[in-house]
């Protein structure tokens, strides 16, 4: 057991990983990290998979089957990701029994259904009943496509991962999505207290769109704020997370048995190799919190990360005035958010991409 893991797990942040494959599952590597690194939680992503399934064998013989079956490329990226999760998903039923939130296992929506609120839907929908898991997450992502999505597959009772998250006025938006779906599934007569959900605020992303804006104005105020907006913009979205929790609104629906959307935080790994390879866990402590991890992450901080407590509550308007300075500096923020959010998207449709020719390649070699 690690004793620094344990000791960010004991400050309330739940530690999920940022990988999977079925190496992990059938070895044991997962319940290893389960039991050994604190993690009690998996996300997932097309990239992720497509690694998986290139480098492993043990998806072959399903290749082979689906192939034989005369399945297309989509069915079977479709059969070989909800196996994985569904798998998952059994791996982590203990911690999902022993705890309120955790234990769960996230897998996306096709990425090219962003801009398409029906076909999110749909897609969410389709995940949800192959992978048939209670302790699984559907990732949608935030885009305003994605948002009237967010409530309505809330309201069909279906747990939801929101992902891509920069901004903050993005995250009360969907806070208010998540919200609006209880309401509506508590009026549908679901049972809310087995409705979970996850607001991904991505982190690093930020400090590296930001920075390279920072040294192209490259006076000494600007260059002293590198490294520093991604960090303050979580801490305001925490803050705006608090006062959620504290509406009248979001009383109601927990006396109705509902559980908060908890941020979590994505995008951990961090960019910039002058930077402390732990910064975005270690300066984003703050309890009821998740911070989904690439392994290299997560051994970083078993090995050397440096604990100091909480560094999130009662911050929000120390970390409005550092983006403030950033704004002032002559960064144009709304324009950052927006580059932001369109590269994102076109990352995660690439990454779709690179799935597709991956399992392509997989069921080519299937019918040799």
């Amino acid at each position: 057991m690690s004793e620094r893991l344990k000791a960010l797990a004991d400050a309330g942040v739940s530690i999920w990983l940022d990988d999977l494959s079925r190496e992990r599952i059938e070895t044991g590597n997962l319940a290893e990290l389960v039991e050994q690194r604190s993690v009690v939680g998996v996300t997932t992503n097309p990239t992720i998979f497509a690694g998986a399934i290139a480098d492993g064998e043990r998806y072959d013989q399903q290749v082979r089957d689906l192939v034989a079956e005369g399945r297309s490329v989509d069915e079977v990226i479709f059969e070989l990701t909800t196996e994985d999760v569904r798998n998952a998903c059994d791996v982590l039923a203990p911690v999902a029994e022993r705890t309120a939130d955790d234990g769960r296992v996230s897998i996306e929506v096709e990425p090219a259904l962003a801009h398409d609120t029906d076909a999110t839907i749909a897609s969410a929908k389709a995940l949800w009943a192959a992978v048939d898991r209670l302790n699984a997450l559907i990732k949608i992502p935030a885009t305003a496509a994605g948002l009237p999505a967010i409530t309505a597959v809330i309201a069909e009772g279906i747990s939801v991962n929101v992902t891509l998250i920069f901004s903050v006025e993005r995250y009360q938006a969907v806070m208010d999505a998540y919200l609006e779906g209880l309401e509506r599934a508590k009026d549908a007569g679901h049972d809310l207290s087995q409705i979970r959900s996850v607001a991904s605020f991505f982190v690093s992303r930020v400090d590296s769109e930001v920075d390279s804006r920072l040294e192209k104005i490259g006076t000494d105020e600007a260059l002293a704020l590198r490294g520093r907006a991604a960090v303050a913009n979580a801490r305001v979205a925490y803050g705006a997370f608090e006062g959620v929790l504290a509406s009248e609104r979001w009383q109601q629906l927990a006396a109705a048995g509902a559980r908060p959307q908890r941020p979590l935080w994505a995008s951990t790994g961090v960019k910039n190799p002058d930077y402390p390879d732990t910064l975005y866990v270690t300066d984003l402590v703050v309890a009821d919190t998740v911070n989904t991890m690439p392994e290299k992450t997560l051994e970083a901080v078993a090995d050397h990360g440096e604990l100091q407590g909480d560094q999130v509550s009662g911050r929000a308007r120390e970390a409005q005035e550092l983006l403030d300075a950033v704004v002032a500096a002559g960064v144009d923020w709304a324009e950052v958010l927006e580059v932001l959010e369109s590269e994102g998207v076109s990352k995660f449709e690439a990454s779709w991409d690179e799935l597709v020719e991956t399992v392509r390649a997989q069921m080519e070699k299937a019918k040799a």
